[in-house]
């Protein structure tokens, strides 16, 4: 059984639960609290969420594949509540500790799952992407972290938060761990094409500190040794804050939507950032959600202009490392904009983004982001495997 010395676990299994036999045999992972299996309740990070829920009737498609597949379900691990936070700090269950830089946050939502694979304790892990919740933690706790393609894998079961953007994913330490789980979800990188354009777009790094840029500076130069001169054209307009905004606003209109009734009728004491991001949430009105689904539109209609199936984006996964654990709420929400000013690209646009290990930077990891045309995952872990 395991022992968890880093907080990373809401519930450790008696025993390890297995339902079948693959190419996952051998290997234990965790799965995030918002993935159902059967006769269990989903906590969803949130006590009165638990309280006010009765036991799954099916299991999440992912996690049954993944159990199917040989994997040895380990337990489920903590989360930021409902999902609606990047940073990993729940105000009811604490932090889970980032074994990479254990003065700073893990990141979230996913951070348990992040904190149990960083220390050790299981191959891999199973978390939940909408805007950053696997790519952050994977970022911040120096793991390998995929967002596949929105749709592409079967969300049935995973509770959700914005639909539209919410997509499954997974943490590993090691691209062959990450290789052996993609597989089962028809991501195999041996079906992988090497892209041949290197984009690395100025609104992005223009707005990168000199830090960062240098840390970074030799996986670049790998790139580009087996991609060529990097395409520094910048993102179509408008500004990143302003894809942000649409972003914000969609999603927020899409939680309310799918959490306001329970969040109006359970009335649960939510932490600092959520309560008020749920606050927000039910004030955004049809007319707003309209808007900016015609601005999402046309985001997603120019970026296809560019986004070619050859084409590899490239980037850092967040601004900078992982917050130090001190850090004021004021501190964490300005960081939380800029990260999603970052991570809303591949949210918009339903696009694939792997997250490997880049570099230390203050002691600390700082990841790497390559990022797909949508369907071209695979392209992604075929890359990773040439780094």
């Amino acid at each position: 059984m395991i022992v968890d010395s880093v907080s990373a676990f809401s519930d450790i299994l008696d025993k390890p639960l297995v339902t079948g036999s693959g190419v996952l045999d051998g290997l234990t992972f965790a799965a995030k609290e918002n993935y159902e299996l059967a006769e269990r309740v989903a906590g969803n990070g949130n006590p009165t969420w638990k309280a006010t829920h009765g036991p799954s009737a099916v299991t999440a498609s992912v996690l049954a594949k993944v159990l199917d597949a040989g994997g040895r379900l380990a337990g489920f691990t903590h989360m930021d509540e409902l999902a609606y936070s990047i940073i990993g700090a729940n105000a009811h269950t604490g932090t889970p500790v980032n074994s990479a830089s254990p003065d700073r946050v893990p990141g979230g939502s996913s951070s348990g799952s992040a904190a149990a694979v960083a220390a050790g304790l299981v191959d891999f892990s199973l978390g939940s992407d909408t805007g950053g919740s696997v790519r952050a933690p994977a970022a911040f706790c120096g793991l390998f972290g995929l967002r596949p393609t929105h749709g592409r894998i079967d969300a049935t079961g995973l509770l959700p938060l914005a639909p539209s953007f919410d997509v499954p994913g997974w943490f590993t330490r090691d691209l062959p761990t990450m290789l052996r789980i993609s597989a089962i979800f028809g991501i195999k990188a041996g079906a992988g094409r090497t892209p041949t354009r290197l984009w690395c777009p100025s609104t992005i790094w223009d707005r990168t500190s000199p830090e960062v840029k240098a840390s970074l500076a030799p996986a670049l130069i790998k790139l580009q040794g087996i991609l060529g001169p990097s395409d520094i054209s910048p993102l179509p307009d408008p500004a990143p804050e302003e894809w942000f905004r649409v972003f914000r606003i969609h999603q927020a209109y899409e939680a309310w939507e799918a959490l306001g009734t329970w969040v109006d009728e359970a009335s649960p004491a939510f932490g600092p950032g959520v309560a008020e991001r749920f606050a927000a949430a039910k004030t955004v009105t049809t007319e707003d959600f309209e808007q900016v689904v015609k601005e999402r539109k046309a985001i997603r209609a120019a970026m296809d202009k560019l986004m070619s199936p050859e084409t590899v984006l490239v980037m850092p996964t967040t601004p900078g490392p992982a917050p130090l654990l001190n850090a004021s709420q004021a501190d964490l929400d300005d960081y939380r904009g800029k990260i999603m000013c970052m991570t809303c690209l591949s949210g918009l646009n339903g696009y694939p983004e792997l997250t490997i290990p880049g570099a230390k930077l203050k002691h600390a990891p700082q990841g790497l982001s390559l990022i797909g045309a949508r369907q071209r995952d695979q392209d992604l872990l075929a890359l990773a495997g040439l780094l």
